[in-house]
C-alpha cells in the first residue's frame, strides 16, 4: 500500500484558459502528463505561489475547444492525482437561480444536483465494483478558506449554494429554469458533474467556487442567456479570481490537517480481491493505488 497523503498542501486548480498566467507563480512548468483513461484537457501547469505548490488544468483546453460533455474528467482528475496534489478546487461560470446571487458574485458550492446524462461518472465498474459517500461532496474546511479567500479579494461572496448540472451545451429553457428553482437549486452550470463525483473517488477534497455571469432564464422580463453577456462577466471577475488564487495561498495553514475524505476509499471496494479485473486495477494506480498497490 502507498503512504498517506502528506501534510505539505498542494492545490490542484481546474479552471478557465489563462488562469494561471498574471498570478505571479515562481518556477512554473508546463508538463504533459497521461492517464490510462485516455487524454486529459491538456497540459498541466505546476508551479509555487507563496510558497504553496499549485497545479493548474485548464478545463476546456487552449482556446476553449473542448465542449462540457465532452471533456475527459476521469482523465482530468487522474492525471492531478498523478502530479501529487491533495486537494482540489475548481473555478466555474455558473448562472444564478436565485435573485441574490447577481451577476458578478462569487458563490462557494457546497451541494449538486446531478442532472447530465452522457458522461463517465466513476473510475470504478465491471472488474472492480467500489461506492464512496457523496453526502456532502464539497470539502466544507476548503471551501471556508477559498470563499474567505474570494472575500478577501474584494468579492461578494455566497457561502453555501445548491449547483444544477446540466448536459448542455444548450442553455436551459424557461421551463426547465423555473423546475430548477422548486428542486432548490440556486446556481447552474454544465460542468462540476462528475468532476465532483471523481474528485471523491480519488480521495481529493473538492471545493468549488463559482463565478455568476448571468441570471438563467426563469426571468420572464428578460431576454434568454447570451455568450456575449456571460464572457463581459467572467473577463470583468478575471482580476478577482486571480486574487482569489494568491490570497488563497496566504491563507492555508502551514502544515495541511488530516482529512477525512483522504480515507474516502477506505471501505468502498464490494467486489472480492480474487474477483477483481487485474487491467482496471492497473489503471487505478494513481486514484487508488493507497489501497490496491
Amino acid at each position: 500500500m502507498r503512504a498517506e497523503k502528506p501534510d505539505r498542501w498542494h492545490i490542484g486548480i481546474i479552471g478557465g484558459t489563462g488562469l494561471a498566467d498574471g498570478i505571479g507563480l515562481e518556477d512554473a512548468q508546463e508538463i504533459e502528463v497521461s492517464s490510462p483513461f485516455g487524454e486529459p484537457s491538456g497540459p498541466v501547469t505546476m508551479a509555487r505561489l507563496g510558497g504553496v505548490r499549485f497545479s493548474f488544468l485548464a478545463r476546456h483546453g487552449a482556446g476553449h475547444r473542448i465542449p462540457p460533455a465532452e471533456v475527459n474528467y476521469r482523465a482530468n482528475i487522474d492525471v492531478l492525482k498523478r502530479c501529487g496534489v491533495t486537494d482540489v478546487l475548481a473555478l466555474s461560470a455558473i448562472g444564478s437561480l436565485r435573485e441574490a446571487m447577481a451577476p458578478g458574485h462569487f458563490v462557494a458550492v457546497d451541494q449538486f444536483i446531478d442532472r447530465t446524462v452522457s458522461r463517465r461518472h466513476s473510475f470504478f465498474g465491471p472488474g472492480l465494483v467500489a461506492h464512496v459517500s457523496l453526502a456532502d461532496p464539497v470539502c466544507p474546511g476548503l471551501s471556508e478558506l477559498v470563499a474567505a479567500a474570494a472575500g478577501q479579494a474584494g468579492a461578494t461572496v455566497h457561502r453555501g449554494g445548491c449547483y444544477l448540472a446540466m448536459e448542455g451545451p444548450q442553455f436551459s429553457t424557461r421551463a426547465e429554469s423555473r423546475l430548477y428553482r422548486a428542486w432548490g437549486a440556486d446556481v447552474i452550470g454544465m460542468t462540476a458533474m462528475p468532476e465532483a463525483r471523481l474528485a471523491r473517488e480519488a480521495e481529493l477534497p473538492y471545493a468549488l467556487l463559482g463565478m455568476v455571469t448571468d441570471y438563467d432564464a426563469w426571468r420572464e422580463e428578460e431576454s434568454g442567456v447570451e455568450v456575449d453577456e456571460i464572457l463581459r462577466v467572467l473577463h470583468g471577475n478575471a482580476t478577482t479570481a486571480r486574487n482569489t488564487v494568491r490570497t488563497l495561498a496566504a491563507l492555508l495553514p502551514d502544515a495541511r490537517p488530516h482529512n477525512p475524505i483522504d480515507r474516502a476509499l477506505q471501505h468502498a471496494f464490494i467486489t472480492a480481491p480474487a474477483a477483481r479485473d487485474p487491467q482496471l486495477v492497473a489503471r487505478l494506480d494513481a486514484v487508488a493505488g493507497r489501497l490496491l498497490g
